[in-house]
C-alpha cells in the first residue's frame, strides 16, 4: 500500500513532476515508421503529458515539435507540410525540423521576433520500423539497440495496442506479477471453451499450479530491470530462468520458436497509455536476413470494450487490459492490499522511487547508455535452453 503522496511520486508523467523527469531521461517509441506516408506525412502525438506534432518534410527531414504555434498557439497539425518545414495554418509562420521559425509572413524580413518564435524540438531516430523519441535534457542518451530491435539473424512485426485508459505504471507492474497469468490468461482461456490450438497449448503451459516465485534484481552495464522466475508443479514440474522487465517501461516476453517481444508501455499522460509490441522471430539455422523499415508489418489492435460495457476477454492483451482499465484510470494504491506473491511489485517501486531520487540529485539514472562501445547490439540473455523448454511445453498440447 501506497501512500496518496507516493502514488502520485510514482505515476504523475508531466512536465516538472518528479516521475515525468525521470521518464524523459529514456527514449520512447512514437509511432511504427509507417504512420507517416507521402499522403500523409504528420500525426498528433501525446506524450508524458506534452501535445506534439510529429511530421517528416519534403527532404525526408523528421521534426517533432509542441503542437501550437508561437505566434497565436493554433494547432500546426492542420498546418502545411513543405518541403522544408510545416507552416502554421493560421498566419503561415513556418518551423524546420529543427524548431526554428524560419518564415514569418507579413512580418518585416529582419524582425527579430523570428528568433524568439523558436519552438523546441525533440530529436527522433528510426530503428527496426519504429520511430523513437527523446523528450528530455540535451544531450540526448544513445538509443539502446536491444538485440530485439538490432539483431539482422530474423524478422521482425510490429503490433500496436489500442489506447489504454490506464496509467503506465498498472501495465509495467503487471510484469513482475508472475502469478497472475493462472487466472487471467490460463483460467480465463478455459472459460472461453475454445478449441484451437494456440489456446490448447497455452493452457497447458501457464495452468500448470505455480509452486514457488522468486525476483532477481538485475543491474548490467546497459540496463537495469528485474526477473521473475516461476517454479511449476504438477506433471511437468519446471523452474523457469525467467525474463526480465527493463526499467523504466519495457518487458521481454519469450514466445515460441525462439521469438522473443519487446513490450513498451509509454505514457501518454497520467491516465492513458500507448503500448507497442516488435516480436523478433530468430532465422532456424541463424542466416541473416534483410528486412527494410518499410518491409516490417505492422497490425492494429482493437479495443475490447463493446458498447454494452463487456470486454471481449478471448485472448492475452485483451484480458490484460481489461485488468489494468478496471483498477481505474490511475490506481489509488493507497486502498490495495498487497500479500506475498507480490514482492516483485514492491521491489519495481523501490526501483522507480531510487530512480527518481537519483534524477533529483543530478545523477543519471540506470540504463541510460552513452558509451558507443556498449551498444553494438545488447543481449537480454534469454537462454537458449529457456526457450526450448518453453516452445516443448507449448508444443504437448498441440
Amino acid at each position: 500500500m501506497l501512500t496518496p503522496d507516493d502514488n502520485r511520486l510514482l505515476t504523475q508523467v508531466g512536465p516538472g513532476t518528479p516521475g515525468g523527469e525521470l521518464l524523459r531521461r529514456y527514449w520512447m517509441p512514437v509511432c511504427p515508421v509507417a504512420e507517416l506516408t507521402p499522403e500523409k506525412p504528420k500525426k498528433r502525438v501525446h506524450m508524458l503529458g506534452e501535445d506534439l506534432v510529429l511530421f517528416r518534410d519534403g527532404k525526408g527531414q523528421i521534426g517533432l515539435l509542441p503542437e501550437n504555434c508561437a505566434h497565436r498557439h493554433v494547432s500546426l497539425y492542420f498546418g502545411f507540410v513543405e518541403e522544408d518545414g510545416i507552416r502554421c495554418p493560421y498566419h503561415g509562420w513556418k518551423y524546420a525540423a529543427s524548431g526554428e521559425c524560419i518564415e514569418q509572413p507579413f512580418e518585416p524580413k529582419n524582425s527579430p521576433l523570428k528568433s524568439e518564435a523558436c519552438l523546441r524540438s525533440y530529436p527522433v531516430q528510426q530503428l527496426a520500423g519504429i520511430l523513437f523519441a527523446y523528450l528530455g535534457p540535451l544531450p540526448a542518451p544513445l538509443l539502446p539497440r536491444w538485440e530485439t530491435v538490432a539483431s539482422k539473424l530474423g524478422t521482425r512485426k510490429i503490433t500496436v495496442l489500442p489506447k489504454h485508459n490506464c496509467n503506465w505504471l498498472q501495465a509495467q507492474e503487471n510484469s513482475v506479477d508472475p502469478v497472475h497469468t493462472f487466472y487471467l490468461h490460463a483460467h480465463m482461456l478455459m472459460e472461453q471453451r475454445k478449441n484451437d490450438d494456440q489456446f490448447k497449448s497455452s493452457v497447458a503451459y501457464f495452468h500448470r499450479p505455480i509452486e514457488g516465485i522468486d525476483f532477481e534484481l538485475c543491474r548490467e552495464a546497459t540496463w537495469t530491470g528485474i526477473r521473475k522466475i516461476r517454479e511449476y508443479g504438477g506433471a511437468k514440474p519446471e523452474r523457469e530462468v525467467g525474463h526480465p522487465a527493463i526499467f523504466p517501461n519495457i518487458l521481454i516476453a519469450p514466445q515460441e520458436k525462439g521469438a522473443l517481444v519487446t513490450h513498451w508501455r509509454v505514457p501518454m499522460d497520467d491516465e492513458h497509455t500507448y503500448i507497442m509490441w516488435l516480436e523478433f522471430s530468430p532465422t532456424v539455422d541463424g542466416s541473416t536476413v534483410e528486412q527494410a523499415d518499410s518491409d516490417i508489418p505492422v497490425n492494429y489492435l482493437p479495443h475490447p470494450l463493446g458498447a454494452d460495457g463487456e470486454y471481449d476477454l478471448t485472448d492475452f492483451p485483451q484480458q490484460d487490459l481489461m485488468a489494468w482499465e478496471t483498477q481505474g484510470k490511475l490506481f489509488n494504491r493507497s486502498r490495495e492490499l498487497l500479500g506475498t506473491s507480490d514482492r516483485g511489485i514492491v521491489m519495481w517501486r523501490n526501483l522507480l522511487r531510487q530512480q527518481i531520487r537519483a534524477v533529483q540529485e543530478g545523477k543519471e539514472p540506470d540504463g541510460v547508455i552513452r558509451d558507443p562501445a556498449q551498444n553494438g547490439q545488447i543481449d537480454l540473455s534469454i537462454e537458449k535452453h529457456r526457450q526450448a523448454r518453453f516452445e516443448r511445453e507449448m508444443a504437448t498440447a498441440k
